[in-house]
């Protein structure tokens, strides 16, 4: 039997079980569960082992890497930027990124970019892989790149390249990094472990992952497919696992704890605040989470909402039974969410990759059980 440890009270004992069968009957390895209510963490579960040897416990300083749940976050510190008055979701990307206009692609607006609409899903033409690792190179790649599908027909999952267009839509604006302005701006001041670029002296925490054992279905292997996930070059490669985390990739390469994520996306779940302090208007929140396109996205073999960034939770329900509900879910498993009808939030981090490309069976348990006990 795992040992599970942290805090659930007898409210929400199915939440434990729940958690508990994921180690019983799915085979993890080591996770945690975070589940908060008007900002309140209420539920911090952790179990199992951050090492595929099972000799390191997964403990309250374990972080785990978050791939595309990145992108909740990524999406937040854009959204904040729109909330201050200095970017307009309706402005072309072109407007603060010049570059950016060729190709056909000058008049992308910024929330045709964050919402997957732009085209430019992955490079279809062979590529260094290491490419992904100069944010220049990458960005001046983009910005030359013709879209892969005509521009506002239909969303287009953009698994990597989202966080290199939201982040340089970002530094263009605030003339920081991404995750530079992360760190500055929220987590330092309000003690959240969540990272964009993790620094050499936090590697030691890191939990080990253990990948997938299948392929994931991609479902039409189309051209916007096939650059997204199937060339040698559709992530980064050929530097290293330290090198992986030292960059900045606001679309896949976050770490983070679950209570810290649940603790961040309290704030879009309430009044936009955090400790009492402000982070976003409520105006804000509505503005990012808005639907910006839906229907059966051409990448992932969903049909899907998108808000500016944000995986609105209808028609997949994979965020609790609430509509209104938004977030996003990472390769293998993890995932953030916020639920402003309900005011509550929640994150699932483990170092087990399933291969669902989102809606893990592990977290939708979890969730399901929180929701059943509120």
């Amino acid at each position: 039997m795992t040992e599970i440890t942290g805090l659930c009270p007898d409210r929400f004992a199915r939440v434990r079980e729940a958690f508990e069968a994921n180690f019983e009957n799915n085979g993890e390895l080591g996770a945690r569960f975070a589940f908060a209510i008007d900002g309140e963490i209420v539920v911090d579960l952790m179990g199992g082992h951050a090492d595929r040897k099972r000799e390191t416990p997964f403990g309250p300083d374990t972080l785990t890497a978050l791939f595309s749940t990145t992108k909740a976050v990524a999406a937040l510190m854009v959204a904040r930027l729109v909330d201050e008055g200095r970017l307009a979701y309706d402005q072309p990307v072109a407007d603060v990124w010049p570059e950016f206009a060729q190709a056909g692609k000058e008049a992308v607006t910024v929330e045709q970019a964050l919402s997957h609409q732009a085209g430019l899903s992955g490079f279809p033409d062979e590529t260094d892989p290491a490419i992904w690792f100069d944010w220049d190179a990458t960005c001046a790649k983009l910005a030359a790149m013709a879209p892969l599908f005509p521009i506002g027909s239909a969303s287009g999952y953009h698994p990597v390249t989202y966080g290199y267009l939201a982040g340089e839509i970002f530094r263009r604006v605030d003339g920081r990094t991404l995750g530079t302005a992360l760190r500055e701006d929220l987590c330092e001041p309000f003690g959240l472990d969540i990272w964009i670029g993790l620094p050499d002296s936090e590697h030691g925490r890191v939990a080990e992952l253990m990948r997938p054992t299948a392929m994931p279905k991609f479902g039409e292997l189309n051209d916007a497919v096939q650059a997204a996930f199937l060339k040698p070059w559709s992530s980064p490669g050929g530097k290293g696992a330290a090198e992986w985390r030292r960059v900045e990739i606001p679309s896949a390469n976050g770490h983070a704890t679950a209570p810290a994520l649940a603790r961040l996306m309290s704030a879009l779940a309430g009044d936009g605040t955090l400790d009492g302090r402000s982070i976003i208007t409520p105006a804000g929140i509505k503005a990012a989470a808005a639907q910006r396109i839906v229907g059966q996205d051409l990448v992932l073999p969903y049909v899907i909402s998108w808000g500016a960034g944000f995986m609105r939770n209808a028609p997949n329900f994979y965020y609790g039974p609430t509509a209104e509900a938004f977030g996003h879910s990472g390769w293998g498993g993890s995932c953030a969410f916020a639920d402003p009808t309900r005011g509550v939030s929640g994150s699932y981090v483990m170092n087990k990759q399933g291969n669902a490309l989102i809606g893990d069976p592990r977290a939708v348990r979890l969730i399901k059980a929180a929701y059943a006990s509120l």
